[in-house]
């Protein structure tokens, strides 16, 4: 390769002009991965996650206790409707797993209480 400043001829792989150092080749910029398109690194890191639907993941985890069955039934609601507003976050399989749960455990709190409000008392 010849250096367009000088006309020196020069090694193919050289990025600089052996006489002149005028850049001869450019550099190559490697491209970083970008976070967000890694199905690795969504997997570990909330990255493009909705709030909402990590927040509901946790509260449909902890559904299992009752109380926090409604907060889970609902958190996992508003996930959905976030995520098809904005389709380029992610997180709908911890929003189904939270509407499940919370669903699922809300049905036996309000079995509880209605059966303990109507139970027949034994004096």
């Amino acid at each position: 390769m010849y250096c367009p400043q000088c006309g020196t001829q020069n090694d193919d792989n050289a990025y600089r002009c052996v006489k002149c150092h005028e850049i001869i080749q450019a550099i190559p910029v490697l491209q970083q991965p970008n976070v967000i398109d890694d199905p690795t690194m969504r997997m570990i890191l909330p990255v493009g996650r909705s709030i909402l639907a990590i927040a509901a993941g946790y509260a449909g985890l902890f559904s299992i206790l009752l109380f926090p069955a409604p907060i889970a039934l609902i958190l996992g609601i508003l996930a959905v409707i976030d995520i098809k507003r904005h389709p380029e976050k992610h997180g709908m399989g911890r929003a189904v797993f939270a509407l499940i749960t919370g669903g699922f455990f809300t049905v036996f709190l309000l079995l509880f209480v209605f059966l303990s409000l109507f139970a027949p008392r034994s004096t």
